[in-house]
């Protein structure tokens, strides 16, 4: 498939000639059938560009889980509902990491009892053996009971922080802000290490992912702007990356902006590749008459308009390219006024 973008101006050329040529001059537009204007076909130079189907999916997507083993007590949000970073999505019951609590800190509690005592026993050893009354073997004792009691205090601390880590898997809680996409829990629900809570997704920027030719994306890196179409609307993208795929494959990666959420995730979209210019014959879309699938345009000779089937292809800036049917010279009616 190729896509088309109509170099500035030329489209405005085209209008001009049907206006004021000789052309528009001999078909006045009192003897036409349908209300408009007469305007010559023209070849022009337009951007040729490989076009690549793929796929539009959010840049920022997370599935959710926990490392704790329990019972869901709340999930607070539905699907469709906008969530903040760091807002609590799922919460387990963690009655039994409470009761841990209470036990890590009385450890810690005592470990520091004991650190205190073996410091202030440290402190008078030393007095004594530098009095040449305590022996150095009493000094070397006092020494490794109080690198014993602060290695008991690190020890309580690590398991309290270790504590606090686990604890924090009992709120599980949206890593970036976005929109609940799917809720696989309800309270009373049993949640398991790994198993899925909750599915988020951030879709204010797309990423359209598409595979082409080594020949489609020469050329093509970070950073250079690409006309995207998702759905039926033509965006403006920047590349990500060009990567090889195997298979005498490469992926392409084209972000899009949508701050808006004017496009849903998993449309379908088309990235347009460039390869150069060529020529090519467009019309104003209003030109162009629809019945169905089929495509056609009024042609003006010796005074009469007459109905002519044509293949079109894209439609960009208000232009259609005919791919075959038309030819330059030829004479078109553009829709205006009254029928």
């Amino acid at each position: 498939m190729r896509k088309i973008l109509p170099v500035t101006g030329i489209l405005m050329a085209s209008l001009a000639i049907g206006a004021c040529g000789s052309d528009a001059e001999n078909v006045p537009g009192e003897k036409l059938p349908l209300g408009g204007t007469a305007v010559a076909v023209t070849d022009t130079t337009v951007l040729d560009a490989f076009e690549a189907a793929g796929i539009a999916e959010p840049i920022r997507a997370a599935t959710l889980s926990t490392k704790l083993m329990g019972s869901v007590t709340s999930v607070p949000v539905h699907e469709g509902d906008r969530v903040a970073s760091g807002q609590t999505l799922v919460r387990l019951d963690a009655r039994d990491l409470d009761a841990k609590r209470a036990q890590v800190e009385a450890g810690l509690a005592e470990a520091s009892a004991v650190h205190a005592d073996a410091t202030v026993q440290v402190g008078r050893i030393r007095a004594l053996y530098a009095d040449s009354a305590a022996t150095k073997a009493q000094l070397d004792q006092a020494e490794t009971g109080l690198a014993r009691a602060t290695a008991a205090v690190a020890s309580a601390r690590a398991m309290a922080a270790e504590l606090d880590a686990t604890a924090s898997y009992a709120d599980v809680r949206a890593p970036f802000a976005g929109v609940v996409t799917r809720r696989f829990v309800d309270p009373g629900s049993f949640a398991a290490p790994g198993a899925p809570l909750v599915s988020v997704e951030d879709a204010s920027t797309l990423r359209v992912t598409v595979s082409a030719a080594p020949e489609a994306v020469r050329g093509l890196k970070a950073g250079t702007p690409v006309m995207a179409t998702i759905g039926d609307v033509s965006v403006q993208a920047k590349v990500e990356g060009v990567v090889p795929s195997g298979g005498n494959l490469y992926t392409v990666n084209a972000l899009v902006p949508n701050p808006g959420g004017q496009f849903l995730s998993g449309s379908s979209a088309t990235l347009a590749l460039p390869r150069g210019m060529r020529r090519a014959i467009l019309v104003p879309a209003a030109a162009i008459i629809r019945q169905g699938d089929l495509a056609g345009v009024r042609t003006v000779a010796d005074g009469q308009a007459t109905l002519r089937w044509v293949k079109v292809g894209r439609t960009t800036d208000g232009a259609v390219e005919v791919l075959s049917g038309l030819a330059a010279g030829d004479t078109v009616v553009v829709a205006g006024g009254e029928r």
